[in-house]
């Protein structure tokens, strides 16, 4: 039997139904085999950072998963690349991007996968959806250092 895992998944893009792509990408990510949705925050709108394009449509989930870290990154990079996701440049616009931002409470620094995600608690983008699912895994603090980027929820969590 499979040790269950909750991970935080944070979704975003910036190109073409970017809200279409991000709702898809939670359906697909929640079917995932030995993965069960937990919680999926509300949508929000937010300026790129050290990007460019449109603005990006964000979202976090939390999932219970039997999947390894390395696995669970792995069905998430399919699932960018069925969606069309192209990597011309760093932070370049995207159709959908997918970060694992914990796996439980394991803490991992490797060419593939840093966790916690390096820089989550320098986003907006990720913490204030992260706070709407999840309050307990932030502090005051760490909102009140983003409190500053924009961000606007469009719709409700689902």
């Amino acid at each position: 039997m499979a040790v269950v895992v909750r991970a935080y998944v944070a979704l975003g893009a910036n190109l073409g139904d970017a809200q279409g792509s991000v709702r898809a990408a939670m359906d697909q990510v929640a079917r995932l085999p030995q993965t069960q949705l937990v919680a999926a925050s509300s949508l929000y709108r937010t300026a790129p950072v050290d990007s460019s394009g449109p603005d990006y449509i964000n979202a976090v989930m939390a999932v219970d998963t039997g999947l390894t870290a390395a696995e669970l990154l792995q069905a998430m990079q399919q699932i960018e690349l069925q969606a069309g996701r192209e990597r011309p440049y760093r932070n370049a616009p995207r159709t959908l991007d997918l970060d694992l931002l914990m796996y439980g409470e394991l803490v991992q620094e490797d060419a593939a996968l840093t966790l916690p995600h390096p820089r989550m608690v320098q986003r907006a983008f990720v913490l204030v959806p992260l706070h709407e699912i999840a309050p307990e895994r932030l502090t005051a603090e760490q909102l009140e250092a983003v409190a500053d980027q924009g961000i606007v929820r469009i719709d409700e969590a689902r």
